[in-house]
């Protein structure tokens, strides 16, 4: 079907995903069939239950995906892919974009702050925060509240275990102190434009940043949003919602690695 895996594909990934056993030791269904009833779910936006029949009993993929998440199979499986591919470290860059929220999606324990919703004049929205390699690949994310600002999600992004970049794009939105003074501390020269109330002159290479690639990100999360279940949240928990980001980037990343063959 559209959109499942191909033979190059599962090639690649299919010895990172941990091995599943059935009740009485019996081997439990195909890792690959379930991971296309994933894709199929991520990529087409419908409930687990309206997942096609073909890749089985949606409780079950929805049980091992929920299983992966919180045992964090989809975030290591994001750094091993990241690491294997020899990413561009020369330049990464950082962005956010606003993901409206279904109707639906609220309504967690906790509160929908503490899932990453933030209310808005049309409803709940999260604000998705990513950075990028110099071709604009994902590296990973971070999720906020829609209202959140831009800045507050660039510590999170800079922590992720990734190779360290020799200069950061960003827009005018990631221009404070406070970040520049700790990429300069990380020994990453930051590349981001002074805000227009600034006082002092802050130096930038417009150049770079507005020649070199600065819309790559911006490509990345329309890939991303071809994905209707991160163009629209439908996720109560953000564990479940970052899942699925970090299921489209490795999706992304399988790509990369077929087209370089």
């Amino acid at each position: 079907m559209r959109g499942d895996l191909t033979d190059e594909e599962w090639a690649i990934i299919g010895g990172l995903l941990p091995p599943e056993r059935g009740r009485w030791s019996r081997p439990a269904q195909d890792n690959c069939l379930f991971l296309n009833g994933m894709l199929y779910v991520l990529r087409v936006g419908c409930p687990w239950r309206d997942m096609h029949e073909r890749y089985g009993k949606w409780n079950s993929v929805y049980v091992r995906f929920r299983r992966w998440a919180e045992q964090g199979v989809w975030d290591a499986l994001l750094e091993t892919l990241v690491e294997l591919g020899l990413t561009d470290d020369w330049q990464h860059m950082i962005d956010s974009t606003v993901v409206r929220a279904h109707s639906q999606a609220a309504g967690a324990k906790g509160g929908p702050h503490k899932e990453g919703f933030g209310r808005s004049r049309g409803g709940f929205t999260s604000k998705n925060h990513a950075r990028a390699d110099g071709q604009g690949r994902p590296l990973g994310f971070d999720l906020t509240g829609g209202e959140v600002s831009d800045y507050s999600g660039a510590d999170a992004l800079m922590d992720l275990p990734v190779m360290t970049p020799r200069r950061l794009l960003a827009d005018k939105g990631y221009d404070s102190d406070r970040i520049r003074e700790n990429l300069l501390f990380r020994g990453i020269l930051p590349v981001i434009p002074p805000r227009s109330n600034r006082t002092e002159d802050i130096p930038c290479d417009f150049r770079r940043y507005r020649d070199r690639d600065r819309n790559r990100i911006e490509r990345m999360f329309n890939k991303l949003k071809q994905f209707r279940r991160i163009a629209t949240r439908y996720d109560k928990t953000r564990k479940s919602f970052l899942a699925f980001l970090n299921l489209a980037a490795v999706k992304l990343w399988l790509l990369s690695f077929v087209n370089r063959t």
